[in-house]
């Protein structure tokens, strides 16, 4: 989500983190491959073309990359990484811990972070309300 509102730079060690998140706890879900993939097609496919995807080797230097970045930047960064992490219903404690040194080094504080993780969870029900609602079948 507002992924496209970030520079290249930003764009390439956002997905450096998003491919930490989902390999963090081993092998990735289906679902976990599915986000990725829109992921991508947010980025856009010049940054995809860019990226080497290999998990890079120390997440907290590409944490550091975002500590100067300005508020706005920081939240999507968070707010895209719990995504990532509750899309497979499966909450991991590797998961929860990097996001917790991310939400540490943002400066991102309790309440944010609550009012993050409720996004998410919105957009989880908006979405299946709708699927529900595109296959409901009325009578006539």
């Amino acid at each position: 989500m507002f992924l496209g509102l970030l520079n290249r730079k930003e764009k390439l060690k956002f997905l450096d983190l998003a491919i930490y998140m989902i390999d963090v706890d081993g092998e990735p879900t289906l679902v976990e491959k599915r986000l990725l993939e829109t992921i991508k097609a947010e980025l856009g496919k010049e940054i995809v073309d860019e990226y080497t995807f290999t998990r890079s080797d120390d997440v907290d230097m590409t944490i550091q990359f975002f500590i100067d970045s300005n508020k706005v930047v920081r939240n999507i960064i968070f707010l895209n990484l719990a995504k990532i992490m509750l899309v497979d219903d499966f909450y991991n404690t590797s998961e929860h811990v990097l996001l917790e040194k991310v939400q540490k080094a943002f400066s991102i504080t309790s309440e944010k972070r609550r009012e993050l993780i409720k996004l998410v969870y919105e957009e989880k029900d908006l979405r299946e309300k709708v699927k529900r609602a595109l296959e409901d079948e009325e009578t006539i």
